[in-house]
């Protein structure tokens, strides 16, 4: 029997798929205290994720402080400069305050950015790799292009559509320059050891529209993959929402895979759209959470169903955005599934 490394690798390759490959992401393995060893002799696969990149911002100080409190462990951030501070703060794993709260602060964050300096490390890389070691395989991860990092990470849904609309000068600049440094990330990326590299764009297109993922999307991707020509690097984008309305134009672009695609409530395409949309690019499957409270039956009748719309090459199944519920019952069953497929 072939390593689950082997699988993926042939898998990705284009072989034909025989028995599909179930895995996890390892921050799930490293944050969710499960019995995961079992799971793993049943044959539960890992996707590991590593940093290509160490950067460093001589403009900012970024100080974190941590406070135990009744609703859980909360953590502030503050961005210090010589032009104005910014504030950010979680509970838990959740985002509850942006560092962006009006205008003025992207341009606090382009002076925070602005003489930034990346460098190439193989370390991250080496240390997932052999975490991972044959049960599964890692990914080289880059963040995500700034369209999405600012609305994700910096200003928030709200305040970044309602700038976006007014057409914001200083969030434009913002953009701008931290489009140029992405590109400058990938011309060092591709010299590094990861054979696929990941962005993070955590897309759905219900927050943006196919105007603006044409206008500003696009044309990153596109100088990209212009970047990484000839390199025999791949790219994959985590596109984990609706796309049905941006389908023909995914099907433009060179992603080799499209990471945690899911189907409706969550997504509006099935799987059997998608491979008929993109015949060839590789699909990272999340099936459904609400699968998984089903009697094993039917579960495993939706996990084979879903191996037969996507195949019968390129694609494998994942658990990427939560444990599933139930976990010792249902992890096994998937993984029944996939052996009997």
């Amino acid at each position: 029997m072939n390593t689950i490394r082997q699988r993926f690798e042939s898998a990705l390759n284009g072989d034909a798929i025989e028995q599909p490959i179930y895995a996890v992401y390892d921050w799930f393995v490293r944050n969710r205290p499960i019995d995961w060893p079992g799971l793993f002799q049943q044959g539960l696969g890992i996707i590991g994720h590593a940093d290509l990149l160490q950067i460093e911002r001589p403009n900012v100080q970024v100080i974190e402080t941590f406070t135990d409190t009744a609703q859980g462990r909360r953590r502030d951030i503050r961005w210090i400069t010589d032009i104005g501070e910014l504030h950010e703060w979680h509970l838990g794993e959740w985002r509850q305050e942006y560092l962006v709260k009006h205008p003025g602060d992207y341009r606090i964050v382009a002076h925070a950015l602005a003489d930034r300096r990346a460098r190439l490390t193989h370390e991250p890389y080496q240390s997932v790799d052999a975490f991972v070691g044959e049960r599964g395989i890692t990914l080289g991860q880059i963040g995500r292009t700034p369209f999405q990092e600012v609305q994700i990470d910096m200003a928030g849904l709200e305040r970044f559509s309602i700038d976006l609309a007014d057409g914001c000068d200083e969030m434009l600049d913002l953009l701008e320059l931290m489009n140029a440094q992405k590109l400058e990330d990938f011309r060092l990326a591709i010299q590094g050891p990861a054979p696929h590299i990941k962005l993070w764009e955590n897309l759905s297109i219900e927050t943006m529209g196919p105007a603006y993922y044409e206008r500003f999307l696009m044309p990153v991707y596109r100088s990209i993959f212009e970047i990484m020509s000839g390199s025999g690097k791949r790219l994959l984008v985590h596109y984990d929402g609706k796309l049905r309305c941006i389908a023909d134009k995914i099907a433009d672009l060179d992603f080799d895979g499209i990471d945690s695609f899911t189907q409706a409530p969550e997504g509006d395409m099935t799987v059997a759209d998608a491979r008929s949309r993109w015949p060839n690019k590789f699909l990272w499957l999340h099936p459904n959470l609400g699968w998984y409270a089903q009697p094993e039956a039917e579960l495993t009748g939706l996990i084979r169903q879903m191996a037969r719309d996507a195949g019968p090459r390129r694609y494998c199944l994942m658990v990427s955005e939560e444990v599933p519920p139930d976990w010792e019952r249902t992890v096994p069953a998937v993984l029944r599934a996939c052996a009997s497929y």
